[in-house]
């Protein structure tokens, strides 16, 4: 017996990331202290495959967040064409994480669940650039506005942001 099913309109999982950051603004180095998301995809059916999502999803956008940079020169010539140049995150750079879940079922199929990869994969680069910009101006304000921010820019917004406390103090 062989049966299909076929949804009228797709779903849609939702989530929130939260994270904690410490830059040291001598050399720009951002450390993830603490990094936690909760998720809603409906029912989960397989946690593990939905906990690996999530994982791969934050690997995935700390590197869009710190490390991704692709680098042309003045004819267009990309600069960074190995791995050698273009970092990518490893295990070291992924931060451990806290996952939760909250199941709202979706009426939309019979088994009430939605997506696991986009909630898990899309605001991390917003997340920490944000984190990073509360840690550099901490009275607030938004500072950075783009991403990757690799080592080099941190460390430039890092001095900027010093500049800028010491003419208020001033």
């Amino acid at each position: 017996m062989t049966a299909f099913f076929r949804s009228e309109q797709s779903t849609y999982a939702s989530g929130v990331h939260a994270v904690k950051v410490e830059v040291d603004p001598r050399t720009g180095k951002v450390d993830i202290l603490r990094y936690v998301v909760v998720h809603d995809c409906g029912n989960v059916i397989n946690p593990l495959i939905v906990e690996g999502q999530i994982q791969g999803g934050v690997a995935a956008g700390v590197g869009g967040a710190l490390y991704e940079k692709l680098v042309y020169d003045e004819e267009g010539q990309l600069l960074v064409g190995t791995f050698m140049d273009y970092l990518l995150p490893t295990a070291v750079e992924t931060p451990s994480m806290i996952i939760e879940h909250v199941a709202s079922p979706t009426p939309l199929n019979p088994l009430g669940a939605k997506g696991a990869g986009e909630s898990g994969t899309i605001p991390i680069p917003s997340a920490i650039v944000s984190a990073i910009d509360n840690a550099l101006w901490p009275e607030g304000g938004m500072h950075l506005r783009e991403f990757p921010l690799v080592q080099e820019q941190v460390y430039q917004a890092a001095q900027q942001a010093q500049a800028e406390a010491k003419g208020r103090k001033r």
